[in-house]
């Protein structure tokens, strides 16, 4: 199939699947069942498949800007969807960014992924909440992985996990490949969440899972000032994609609540005039253009910093230090204005739309927990004063 063809086909797979989740997203969401209705539509669709890494020649896979569009426009539909594919092609990244010349005996995840349609899950970086991390320690030519962690997407669902254990001999962050179908790998859903209730997050438990050394995709040195910068890429691969989430869970939810204001205001106007125009609420048209207003801000500090990462990531292992950080500061400028921007206009939708918000026709509280859920372990404050501490220190790195 040729680019303009191919890219065609893309957009409008996307746009079915995401018209098909949009249908039936608040009774899934109000249900909070593991998302297996929801991978078997993604499965139908391809998307697993889709979105992995591009293949030199562009034979499968989804490039960057290709793949955050995607993700935006399936989380306006349900932010839980859009967070298990982000997490799903991040990680199918995994290879690409962290492997080296010891890791070299393994099927690169992104290669399998494609090939047998897997949907990954798990996560490669050190655990937010401060918990112990998992350990991996050396058996013949492998490894034994044990521990426990909670993961925030698609773990009930996934076919296969990509996570990072610290080696008990060397201290280095191993990235590796578990069949969570394995008996000594055990799964417990998360229940009752507040937001995010169809993502498919749970706590995995580790006990003396065997991991072949064909199955260590890759590997971060104990000293962080030591990691590559190409490597250094991962974290911010994820944090961007996790910004797509965010943003569409922001326009859905201004979407929808344009759709109950419109129908609240429906009756016919007279010829050539506006919605404006109306003597029923004057300022609703000035706040729906004060939330656009902020979607449109936060889309386009996004497209910047995806536009950069792209560039990044096609450099390939000859990235500077300098470029990292630079990419660091564009991904952390994108969350810190994409979060203020989803949690004000998630909450502001609720204002404008009244008591209809919550009820059982369009439950717009969805996209209000959803966003906060997202958010709830990030701090912007904390993005900003790193960004400032760049800008006033003549580059200096950002952490993650």
């Amino acid at each position: 199939m040729r680019g303009d063809a191919a890219a065609a086909d893309w957009r409008r797979v996307t746009r079915e699947v995401a018209d098909d989740l949009a249908a039936d997203a608040l009774a899934r969401d109000r249900a909070g069942k593991p998302p297996h209705d929801e991978v078997a539509r993604l499965r139908e669709a391809g998307l697993p498949a889709r979105l992995t890494p591009p293949a030199p020649g562009g034979r499968r896979g989804a490039a960057l800007p290709a793949a955050c569009a995607a993700l935006r426009e399936l989380a306006a539909a349900d932010g839980s969807v859009g967070e298990l594919l982000a997490h799903h092609y991040a990680l199918a990244w995994t290879s690409q960014l962290l492997a080296t010349p010891e890791t070299g005996t393994a099927e690169p995840v992104d290669r399998a992924a494609a090939r047998e349609g897997w949907l990954l899950a798990g996560g490669v970086e050190p655990s937010r909440t401060g918990g112990p991390d998992l350990v991996a320690a050396p058996a013949g030519a492998g490894h034994v992985l044990d521990g426990r962690r909670y993961f925030e997407s698609g773990v009930t669902v996934a076919d296969r996990l990509v996570v990072g254990a610290r080696c008990t001999g060397t201290g280095d962050l191993l990235a590796v490949l578990v069949d969570p179908a394995d008996p000594t790998v055990f799964v417990e859903p998360a229940t009752d969440r507040v937001g995010r209730r169809v993502s498919g997050a749970g706590t995995v438990t580790f006990d003396a899972s065997p991991v072949a050394a064909a199955r260590v995709l890759g590997r971060l040195p104990r000293d962080e000032h030591a990691v590559a910068p190409y490597a250094g890429l991962a974290p911010l691969v994820q944090g961007l994609l996790l910004v797509q989430v965010a943003l569409g869970v922001a326009e859905g939810a201004l979407a929808e609540a344009r759709d109950v204001s419109r129908a609240a205001h429906a009756a016919p106007l007279p010829e050539g005039a506006s919605f404006a125009s109306r003597d029923d609420d004057p300022y609703l048209p000035l706040a729906y253009g004060e939330l656009a207003t902020a979607a449109h801000a936060a889309a386009s500090v996004a497209a910047h910093a995806t536009d950069g990462l792209a560039r990044g990531l096609a450099a390939g292992p000859g990235l500077a230090v300098e470029e990292r950080a630079e990419l660091s500061v564009l991904v952390a400028a994108a969350e810190a204005v994409t979060e203020r921007a989803a949690l004000h206009i998630t909450t502001r939708v609720l204002e404008l739309v009244g008591p209809e918000a919550t009820d059982g026709a369009t439950g717009l509280d969805r996209f209000w927990r959803d966003a906060r859920a997202l958010t709830a372990d990030h701090s912007s404050a904390h993005r900003l004063r790193a960004i400032g501490d760049h800008y006033l220190n003549a580059g200096l790195p950002l952490a993650g």
